[in-house]
């Protein structure tokens, strides 16, 4: 199975330092697709339609990635008939994933939003390393049991925006890596990994910048394509570990449908900020979520499904697929991906220094 090999991954990675954990996996698992792609960003703005449908603007700023129908009241429907384009590197996946904006808290109290990195290039692919500033997204199969993909008009919200303590039971639904050099320091270990990665904020200065992983519930109802927290249609397996070792976990009863291992990954350039001259002066960790976090316990992410007919569960179904191609699902390329955008609909500053955080008094 995928996770027994993932747990045995620090000794895979120390027999071969150069080999990723995910060329190990790819190679060990022929039942399993992990499918891995990068989307570019298809606009930053002040909207959340998941939490705040119809607010303008909503309480704090987002960075969103996936299709162009993206708009501040897609509460409801299939939101693969409403985009013509996405900046995802499946074609016919219009979904849209976002997460809150990262900002650096200087010395004298401005800020200034922290730009996006691509993501480690262990498959080769453009989706990989030339997003510009978008997301990596994962998509996870491992069989034996089938694995259901979601359905037209499903949403779901992983996270708590108001969290400033560690939650040792959940601990491993978000996790930081702090990576210590260029080129991703070297990163070779799987996903929220024992000591290698924390459940908050890095506290010191990362050489190569942060990495962040948020990772949604496996077990769905059945039934709900929605709840009103946007958390109660899905749950986390009832046995296993609460992190991503945990897609082969037993779901509990009340949510008996096994989905997709989703996983988000955002890889913060924090490197423009490393002096810590320019620091708070007590010396404390200096990077703050855009809804006022500097913990991290409250990384959140929202996701809206979108894939276009059932080009999603082909992907489930396979077997084998590792990276951003899978048997004959439709792919684009990186430069028409980044043609596909959304007209801001809040203007504010997003790339210059500013007095506060947008929409938040601190």
């Amino acid at each position: 199975m995928l996770w027994s090999t993932l747990l045995a991954l620090p000794a895979l990675a120390a027999a071969a330092p150069t080999e990723s954990w995910l060329e190990s996996v790819s190679k060990r698992q022929g039942s399993t697709t992990m499918l891995r792609f990068g989307c570019a960003q298809v606009v930053i703005d002040r909207l959340d339609p998941l939490v705040n449908p119809g607010l303008l603007p909503s309480p704090h700023t987002h960075q969103i990635v996936g299709g162009n129908g993206f708009n501040a009241s897609m509460t409801t429907g299939d939101v693969s008939t409403t985009a013509t384009c996405t900046t995802c590197a499946f074609s016919k996946d219009f979904s849209n994933y976002w997460t809150a904006n990262l900002y650096f808290k200087a010395r004298n109290g401005s800020y200034k939003r922290v730009k996006q990195l691509g993501a480690a290039n262990q498959f080769s692919d453009n989706f990989s390393t030339q997003i510009g500033g978008g997301v990596l997204v994962y998509y996870v199969s491992a069989q034996p049991g089938k694995i259901t993909a979601f359905k037209p008009g499903f949403r779901m919200l992983v996270g708590d925006p108001n969290k400033r303590t560690a939650d040792g039971g959940n601990k491993m639904q978000n996790c930081y890596r702090c990576y210590t050099g260029p080129n991703f320091g070297g990163d070779t270990a799987a996903p929220c990994a024992g000591s290698i990665d924390t459940p908050g904020l890095p506290k010191d200065v990362c050489k190569g910048g942060i990495r962040s992983n948020i990772l949604f519930p496996t077990c769905w109802d059945g039934v709900n394509l929605d709840s009103p927290d946007h958390k109660s249609h899905v749950a986390y397996p009832s046995t296993g570990a609460a992190n991503f070792l945990s897609l082969g976990g037993s779901c509990p009863s009340t949510h008996p449908v096994r989905i997709p291992q989703l996983m988000y990954e955002v890889v913060w350039d924090t490197t423009p900020f490393n002096n810590k001259a320019e620091w708070p002066a007590d010396g404390s960790q200096p990077f703050y979520f855009s809804y006022g976090d500097n913990t991290g316990f409250g990384q959140h992410a929202d996701y809206v499904f979108g894939w276009q007919g059932n080009e999603l569960q082909k992907g489930m179904d396979a077997s084998g697929c590792m990276g951003a191609k899978c048997k004959d699902m439709s792919n684009q390329s990186i430069d028409n991906a980044k043609k596909c955008s959304v007209s801001v609909k809040v203007h504010e500053e997003r790339d210059n220094w500013i007095d506060k955080l947008p929409g938040v008094e601190m």
